[in-house]
């Protein structure tokens, strides 16, 4: 099993959502997070003053699935979250060691 965060822009959660949806994803977790990478942030201006924004707004997205559709996963959510711009995100993909679902007691592969 694996973990695959996905950190995207806000305006693309629902593109991405709909098509892990269409593939048959039936859950994951989402986070509103901040943070930057090669864009460094950027400046704007208020009330005639210019500041600096360091840490932009985005989207995490947590999933655990399958080693099997890793692969197809990643290409789900670089399809539906790319528009090509700075700042598109970054995927993570990381080994679990064990599920277990709390209600049922099921475990790894039966609890996701």
């Amino acid at each position: 099993m694996k973990r695959v965060e996905a950190i995207i822009k806000p305006f693309k959660l629902e593109d991405v959502k709909d098509a892990l949806s269409e593939a048959g994803i039936t859950g994951m977790t989402v986070s509103d997070v901040k943070g930057y990478g090669r864009q460094q942030g950027h400046s704007e201006l208020y009330r005639g003053a210019e500041y600096v924004v360091d840490f932009l707004p985005k989207i995490k997205l947590e999933l655990v699935i399958s080693d099997d559709d890793v692969d197809n996963i990643i290409s789900i959510i670089t399809e539906s979250a790319k528009t090509g711009k700075i700042g598109d995100g970054k995927i993570f993909v990381s080994p679990i060691e064990k599920v277990v679902r709390i209600r049922t007691g099921e475990e790894d592969e039966e609890a996701i």
